[in-house]
């Protein structure tokens, strides 16, 4: 494998309450399908997880199939009380797009502000919820946690947008264009078939291992402060660095910032597939 080093700046089911130690727990499954009018590739599944794991998996059939394992804990049984009263997941569909996702104590859709609402009391009592889904193979995805949990992917074959902040990123037999960024976890990424348009993978503390297929044509673009590339494409070409000047107001005056980024060219070159990494390597391999 070569290396190229680049130093650069920057529905119900089971319901059960358990205790342990000091912690009271409520849990639940919760299980939820939805009928798409076709074969999938039109539509898309949102999930917007806080905590815990989304595990997503292709398959022949035309529904949506969720199953959710919800956990309430606390330090008491007031608290608890209160968790299973207020937390509350919320699940939409209009035409062949559906949505998943945590509607109280805090709503975790994109530009809500959950984090800092100051209309709402601090909770007592904390939340995590287990995806475990089916959607049909040619299906895109929009998905993203927090804490808690890996999003894994396996068998699908739509556009993949995967986001997750503290664990790791696995999806396997892609077809689609792909984002998959997470701030501290590897990023693991093969195919089936490579990509058709432009992808883009991401880490700050984690390596980013991605598998394409035999006779990739693509400009690989790699930004890294303390990690090198590699790759086991032949004739991987490495293209003149391109600078961009970025301006920011300092004080009273600007300050200009040169940020450099490294080019491999692989094949014929062609779509742009972008790579990122703080801390940690980028290997790009050839599927054998």
């Amino acid at each position: 494998m070569k290396k190229i080093i680049v130093t650069l700046l920057l529905g119900m089911g089971i319901i059960c309450a358990v205790r342990a130690g000091n912690d009271r727990e409520f849990k639940e499954r919760i299980s939820k399908e939805f009928s798409l009018s076709a074969d999938g590739s039109g539509s898309t599944l949102f999930i917007y997880n806080i905590s815990g794991f989304i595990k997503v998996e292709g398959y022949s059939g035309n529904k949506v199939l969720l199953e959710m394992d919800k956990t309430i804990s606390a330090d008491d049984e007031k608290n608890l009380e209160i968790g299973k009263k207020e937390f509350r997941l919320a699940f939409d569909q209009k035409s062949d797009t559906v949505m998943a996702y945590i509607a109280e104590p805090f709503d975790s859709r994109p530009h809500r502000n959950w984090q800092y609402n100051d209309d709402r009391h601090d909770i007592d009592y904390n939340y995590n919820v287990d995806f475990t889904v089916k959607v049909p193979y040619g299906m895109n995805l929009h998905i993203s946690t927090v804490n808690d949990g890996i999003i894994s992917v396996s068998n699908v074959s739509g556009n993949l947008n995967v986001n997750n902040v503290n664990e790791a990123i696995s999806i396997k037999n892609a077809k689609g264009t792909t984002v998959a960024h997470t701030i501290n976890g590897d990023v693991t990424v093969n195919y089936l078939s490579n990509p058709s348009d432009e992808s883009s993978y991401y880490t700050i503390n984690g390596n980013i291992t991605v598998s394409y297929q035999p006779g990739l044509s693509a400009d690989i673009q790699f930004k890294s402060m303390n990690g090198d590339f590699y790759t086991d494409f032949p004739e991987a070409q490495r293209l003149p660095a391109s600078v961009t000047k970025v301006k920011e107001k300092k004080g009273e005056g600007l300050v200009y910032k040169l940020n450099a980024t490294t080019s491999v060219r692989l094949g014929k070159g062609g779509k742009i597939f972008k790579f990122e990494t703080l801390n940690g390597n980028v290997y790009v391999k050839k599927q054998s």
